[in-house]
């Protein structure tokens, strides 16, 4: 007789689960299709060669270059972050190296979210740079060079995947005292990359907006995905701030959880 009064409380709380659900999985659909908004306006802006945004990039452009070549060992100091701290190379190889820690651990389907998130934000990187055909910056006294197409910025958007694959998976297994300075790491990682490539002169200020915009919306519909993984296999949703698995500490992350 006792375990008639559990089941509506079952599904009260199934149906507050719902709920939150819903409001959650709006919220990252609407982060996506902001950002994807977003990219598509810039990238308009961009091709029609919209005169207030030239001008941006044109002063900030200038206004940089001349700091650089007043002060060269900035300037060296900028080319060494670009270049190697903050190379899309060395964060990738971050993310590959996290992916295989992730299959060590056994957590299978984390590791291909974050393979499958720093491998499309650098395919479409790469395919909106070769659509759109930017040329980079020519300034008079350049103290840097950079081969390729200029928007958006592949620097940026590499930072903006990395370090959002980074946080979303290690999130779990840091504690909460020491989030802060994850979360920190990763802003200033993010929009130090930015700053550095208009310093340099490589890149206009355009082109890593287009680069923020677009890894996040990247990130966003990956996420989204994973998500909806968990949704199916009966997980339940998590908030941005505890990452995309919290089970990760667990001996056994995607066993955790209800049986599927």
């Amino acid at each position: 007789m006792t375990a008639r009064p559990a089941a509506p409380a079952r599904r009260r709380s199934r149906r507050d689960a719902d709920r939150k659900f819903g409001i959650r999985l709006f919220g990252s659909v609407a982060v996506a299709a902001v950002a994807a908004v977003l990219f598509g306006l810039l990238l308009v802006l961009v091709e029609s060669g919209w005169a207030p945004l030239r001008r941006l990039d044109a002063g900030a452009a200038r206004w940089l270059n001349r700091a650089a070549l007043d002060h060269p060992a900035w300037t060296g100091t900028l080319r060494f972050l670009s270049d190697v701290v903050w190379d899309p190379v060395t964060l990738r190889a971050a993310v590959a190296v996290l992916t295989l820690w992730l299959v060590h651990r056994r957590a299978w389907r984390l590791a291909a979210w974050s393979a499958v998130t720093a491998v499309a934000g650098g395919l479409t990187g790469l395919l909106v740079k070769t659509v759109v055909e930017r040329a980079r910056p020519a300034l008079p006294d350049p103290v840097a060079h950079a081969p390729g197409f200029s928007f958006p910025s592949g620097h940026a958007m590499a930072a903006t995947t990395s370090f959002a694959i980074l946080l979303l998976v290690l999130l779990p297994v840091v504690r909460r005292g020491f989030r802060p300075l994850l979360w920190a790491v990763a802003a200033v990682s993010v929009l130090g990359v930015g700053f550095t490539r208009v310093a340099l002169g490589v890149h206009w200020f355009s082109d890593v907006l287009g680069g923020w915009v677009l890894g996040l919306a990247v990130v966003a519909l990956t996420g989204w995905s994973f998500e909806a993984w968990r949704a199916d296999a009966g997980l339940g949703r998590t908030a941005v701030a505890e990452g995309l698995e919290p089970e990760l500490g667990g001996d056994d992350p995607e066993a955790s959880g209800p049986a599927r």
